[in-house]
């Protein structure tokens, strides 16, 4: 069966790979809109789910993998920065705090109407601020276009004092998790998952490794 990846984000392509499986990238048409007060969870999972399903008219014989991440800080719901300085907003205000991230992975097709939505969550506490550490880091740009930021897998590791969860969820794609349902929907993983993760071949995964 054929598999489609409905992200254009590199980390998401980057990890589908470690899994060994062939696969092909759609955009997905779906535009995400994040909702602050609403629940992260709701949220990732109707992201996910609708950048899925939006590949189905275009790919009708495929299985189609759709992911989304947001962070829950409180009660309030984080994405993207649109701008470096809505990204320096949120990495002080996530300073020395414990937040969550939701990942969400949704596998439509090829049944038109089929669509499985699973859920994994990460507890991320970061570092007390560091103005020289943010300073640097805010001048990179790899705090744009990532949910909260920053990154784990890049610079923005400097800020995070430990996780508790899967390190993948928190790049943007939980591969245990993605294993396990492309397995119920027939789909098997030639990587031995296990191995996997007992060799943590991405970057920074050994750095946040229990």
């Amino acid at each position: 069966m054929r598999l489609i990846l409905a992200s254009t984000s590199p980390r998401r392509h980057e990890l589908l790979t470690l899994l060994g499986v062939p696969f092909d990238v759609v955009a997905p048409t779906f535009i995400e809109q994040v909702q602050p007060h609403l629940s992260a969870d709701s949220q990732a999972i109707e992201f996910a789910a609708g950048k899925a399903r939006s590949c189905v008219s275009s790919c009708p014989d495929a299985l189609i993998l759709g992911s989304d991440t947001l962070i829950n800080l409180g009660s309030e719901v984080l994405g993207k920065p649109v701008d470096l300085a809505g990204a320096e907003v949120m990495l002080r205000r996530l300073a020395g705090q414990t937040h969550r991230i939701v990942t969400a992975v949704a596998l439509a097709g090829p049944e038109p109407e089929r669509c499985d939505v699973r859920l994994a969550e990460v507890l991320v506490t970061m570092k007390p601020l560091n103005e020289a550490t943010l300073a640097t880091y805010l001048r990179t740009g790899d705090s744009l276009g990532k949910a909260g930021a920053y990154s784990i897998q890049g610079g923005g590791a400097a800020f995070i004092e430990r996780i508790e969860g899967d390190f993948t969820a928190a790049v943007g794609l939980p591969l245990q998790l993605v294993a396990e349902m492309l397995q119920q929907r027939g789909l098997s993983c030639p990587v031995d998952i296990d191995q996997l993760y007992a060799r943590r071949p991405y970057p920074n995964w050994d750095r946040f490794h229990p």
